[in-house]
């Protein structure tokens, strides 16, 4: 198959495309990069002259771009220099690389302690996506499609970083659209989400049964930054036959443990009773 193929639809034919806003993409991020070190301030003319632009295409450009956050205007007439936006983007790539990081050894003890599929998931807005993940010989067709994107209300890592979200913020996330049932079990209903994630919030963790797929289930506890949000979950997954009820209650202090030996990794620092994990059934 040619590189030309693979761009091909269904049909055989090219998917559309909007040549004009690409392109206007393409410009607005070589004019970002034109910013440097010893040049953190530009005009106009300078910008136009170095991505060899007419001004007032520049001119166009920077008025969204500081509509955007990414540049603002700096002293002096005409000049701009980069925004505060782009360095609070810039945080959550380290950041992100530090959670992968502080996670491995409690990925991995929380993998020998159990025997069970264990990983560490984010939220992409209204999905979650597994991070890292340590896998368990046997259940390799359900470790793929959890190492992939899928809705987070159906899933427990999922329903712990929907819990934890600022309510007007989870509002916002979930409007406008159903939520995408994928199993009878799946919930489907916002009241009903939201009484599930008031448990979640309650006793620290959350727990997907048949939700995702038939026969699976899995549990999942947070994981806190320095400053006390939760920016991941770690969880377990495996088989319904092994994950009874009571296993359940056992995984769950094995995840709360493990999400808390990766928060405290990240700089959290909770209040000595809130940083032990439940009683172990």
């Amino acid at each position: 198959m040619t590189p030309a193929d693979d761009d091909r639809g269904e049909a055989g034919v090219p998917p559309a495309r909007d040549d004009s806003t690409l392109s206007t993409v393409r410009n607005a991020a070589r004019l970002l990069e034109a910013f440097a070190p010893g040049e953190r301030d530009l005009g106009v003319t300078d910008l136009a002259r170095r991505l060899e632009l007419p001004k007032s295409s520049v001119h166009r450009l920077l008025t969204a771009l500081v509509n955007a956050g990414l540049v603002e205007r700096a002293e002096g007439h005409g000049r701009y220099r980069l925004g505060v936006r782009l360095y609070e983007l810039g945080e959550i790539v380290p950041s992100r690389a530090e959670l992968h990081a502080i996670s491995l050894a409690a990925l991995d003890e929380l993998h020998d302690r159990t025997g069970e599929m264990a990983h560490v998931a984010v939220l992409d807005g209204r999905d979650v996506v597994a991070v890292e993940r340590r896998e368990t010989p046997g259940l390799l067709r359900l470790v793929t499609r959890l190492g992939h994107r899928h809705p987070a209300h159906v899933t427990s890592a999922g329903k712990v970083l929907l819990a934890y979200l600022p309510l007007a913020e989870r509002a916002s996330l979930l409007a406008g659209r159903d939520l995408e049932t994928l199993t009878p079990h799946s919930i489907s209903d916002r009241g009903r989400l939201e009484e599930e994630l008031a448990k979640v919030r309650s006793r620290g963790w959350a727990e997907s049964r048949h939700e995702l797929e038939v026969g699976l289930v899995s549990v999942a506890s947070p994981v806190r930054d320095a400053q006390g949000r939760v920016v991941a979950a770690v969880g377990l997954a495996g088989p319904a036959s092994r994950f009874t009820r009571d296993a359940v209650r056992r995984l769950a202090y094995e995840t709360t443990r493990a999400g808390l030996a990766v928060s405290t990794g990240l700089g959290y620092r909770p209040r000595e009773a809130a940083a032990r994990p439940p009683r172990r059934a």
